[in-house]
């Protein structure tokens, strides 16, 4: 399993004390991120320890693909693409489970028109361009 994580860690001067972490899950290719915590707020820690990081060892060690997983506009400006992504849960109670699958009807819908228009904020060129 060691061989499956990569750990960042932030620590403060003077004594070097931890106040932060973020936690990757890895395979062969991918990068998958992040379980951040931190005690203290530090001026883009957040964006460090959990994108710049994570990009960096991709990079270094020639990774395929960095998923640093769901929600944030904020990840557009740092070169991270929308894409689709999915959950599967069980619900044991029928109402609650119809419940829930009228929300997701509605939330697909909702979800790919904004995947579609974070894509125009992509700082990338499209084809034709």
């Amino acid at each position: 399993m060691p061989d499956s994580l990569l750990l960042v860690t932030a620590e403060a001067e003077p004594e070097s004390r931890p106040v932060a972490a973020a936690l990757y899950f890895m395979d062969d290719q991918t990068l998958y991120g992040r379980y951040w915590g931190c005690i203290e707020q530090y001026d883009s820690l957040h964006f460090e320890a959990c994108y710049y990081q994570g990009i960096e060892f991709c990079i270094e060690r020639r990774l395929q693909r960095f998923d640093p997983g769901a929600q944030g506009e904020h990840k557009i400006q740092r070169g991270f693409e929308p894409v689709r992504t999915w959950s599967l849960h069980r619900m044991a109670h029928p109402d609650f489970h119809r419940a829930v699958d009228r929300f997701l009807d509605e939330e697909r819908e909702m979800m790919q028109e904004q995947i579609e228009m974070l894509n125009t904020w992509l700082p990338f060129k499209q084809p034709g361009d």
